[in-house]
């Protein structure tokens, strides 16, 4: 005959249900976590990002692509284009309220001016 100890219960099942869920949902979220380090969209990757010309792309693309540079910087680069024309010179950018030097040297290599 079984002793109450050695029979299992309906409660003890389910216990150990939650259990194997609980290492699924782990597993899976480390399988999440080391496809997006790998796919690039952690904030700790840095971005690669192709050229942009700054005297012709919208203000969504500028802010994407300038690291550092945001959305409030990439509508003084539109207001300054309206203003003044395309840029001619790179420190004219760099002279723009909130960009300065260092986002230009930053991003050097994806300002493009033609």
């Amino acid at each position: 005959m079984n002793s109450p100890r050695m029979t299992p219960t309906l409660d003890s099942a389910s216990q150990l249900m939650r259990a194997r869920e609980g290492r699924q949902l782990a597993l899976a979220a480390k399988a999440m976590a080391v496809c997006t380090l790998l796919l690039g969209l952690s904030p700790f990757v840095s971005r690669v990002s192709e050229p942009v010309n700054i005297s012709l792309v919208s203000l969504e693309v500028l802010a994407e692509s300038l690291q550092g540079a945001g959305l409030a910087n990439a509508h003084r680069v539109v207001e300054y284009r309206v203003a003044h024309g395309p840029f001619e010179h790179i420190n004219e950018l760099a002279a723009l309220q909130g960009i300065g030097s260092g986002t230009v040297g930053s991003n050097r290599s994806v300002i493009r001016l033609q």
